[in-house]
């Protein structure tokens, strides 16, 4: 079972990839990091290192507080 702020995390990186109109694949390239990875992250099935959470949302040009924000905060 994954924790809540796992899975906000999760809900939130989808989100806002999806936002901005980026693939999975995408934005694994922008941060990095491989597809199948970030595919398991927006499924809250890792336990995401805080180094990748600033990868991700350094690609995603937000900062990293908005990807553990709440959708309705």
């Amino acid at each position: 079972m994954s924790s809540n702020a796992r899975r906000i995390f999760a809900q939130r990186l989808r989100q806002i990839r999806q936002i901005r109109g980026l693939s999975q694949e995408e934005l694994a390239d922008m941060a990095g990091l491989h597809r199948t990875y970030v595919g398991s992250v927006e499924r809250s099935e890792r336990n995401v290192s805080i180094d990748n959470m600033e990868r991700l949302a350094k690609a995603l040009e937000v900062d990293i507080t908005e990807l553990l924000r709440k959708e309705t905060e």
